[in-house]
């Protein structure tokens, strides 16, 4: 199932169509050292084709990447409640 998230960055809305593949690919290449590139990679895989470079425009500046990738992970994960059972 693929969800479609649209974020507004910078003024314009840009739509990015997320599924749990792409979900785990991120996750799984998330390293201590390397967080940077996943997120722009995850970004880049996601990202609906006619937005593709408004978001290049704005991971130009420091940081982005990580702030819309975590948005992003944020809206596409479900709100669940786990507890410890008795």
């Amino acid at each position: 199932m693929t969800k479609t998230i649209k974020l507004k960055i910078d003024g314009k809305l840009i739509a990015f169509n997320v599924d749990a593949a792409a979900y785990d690919k991120y996750l799984n290449e998330l390293m201590p050292s390397n967080k940077i590139a996943p997120a722009r990679n995850f970004l880049l895989r996601t990202v609906a084709a006619e937005d593709r470079e408004a978001l290049k425009s704005a991971l130009e500046k420091p940081s982005m990447g990580l702030q819309i990738a975590g948005k992003l992970v944020e809206e596409f994960t479900p709100d669940i409640e786990i507890e410890l059972g008795e």
